[in-house]
């Protein structure tokens, strides 16, 4: 897949690019810790959405050493230390307190590539996958003209008292949450107060739970394809 769509440069991002009608609806979804822009890039083949539609995946911004001669990319650092630390006792890294350091500077960026686009908010969809997820889910609170729709696959709350004042600037907005429930990496009750927060701000929406990790399997996309065709229609 990589090799036949090579990475383009939208604004200050790299992003592989799936073009379809220009008129039509983008889906842009942000990869994890670790992967690259293609690691997402299936996905687009399964999407229940409109014919014509686009796809952008971007590449993180950051490039992280994976092992000896394999590096993937980022979008903000992560303390993996802790990280390890956290999943060998059983637990896990609570966000909830804080804003990311790096998440920022992500976020600046990837808004300057969806401009960079020229398309309408309401023509985008943006998700992303782990980090990806708390990046899309950042940029929907603070954008001051909504995209379409948010897909949070596998994500967490990050500065939760921030976070519960955007979101209850919009009620009504309409979001599709999926998570494991014995997710080792982002567990699972952070992940309910990150639905819990948005639908008590207002949101509609609902979290699909799944009895598994850290990871998008199918049910979950028969999920997402049930969201996306009720916010196309």
């Amino acid at each position: 897949m990589s090799l036949n769509i090579p990475l383009e440069q939208i604004g200050p991002l790299k992003a592989a690019r799936v073009k379809g009608d220009p008129n039509a609806p983008y889906v842009i979804f942000f990869h994890g810790y670790g992967a690259n822009a293609y690691d997402l890039l299936p996905l687009y083949s399964y999407m229940d959405v409109p014919k014509g539609t686009n796809f952008i995946f971007p590449d993180g911004i950051l490039e992280i050493p994976l092992m000896p001669g394999y590096n993937g990319r980022a979008w903000f650092p992560i303390d993996m230390e802790a990280l390890q630390r956290a999943m060998m006792t059983g637990g896990y890294r609570d966000f909830s307190d804080r804003y990311p350091k790096g998440l920022e500077e992500a976020r600046e960026k990837a808004v300057q590539m969806i401009e960079a686009l020229n398309v309408p908010m309401d023509r985008i969809v943006l998700g992303g996958f782990s980090q990806g997820s708390m990046l899309a889910t950042d940029i929907v609170l603070r954008a001051e003209a909504k995209p379409k729709g948010l897909v949070i696959l596998s994500g967490t709350l990050i500065d939760e008292p921030e976070w519960s004042l955007l979101a209850k600037k919009t009620p009504g907005y309409p979001f599709f949450q999926s998570h494991g429930r014995m997710d080792p990496v982002l567990g699972y009750p952070a992940a309910k107060k990150l639905e819990t927060l948005l639908k008590e701000a207002g949101w509609k929406g609902e979290m699909l739970a799944f009895p598994g990790g850290h990871e998008i399997p199918e049910v979950v996309l028969l999920g997402m394809n049930r969201y996306l065709k009720d916010l196309f229609q």
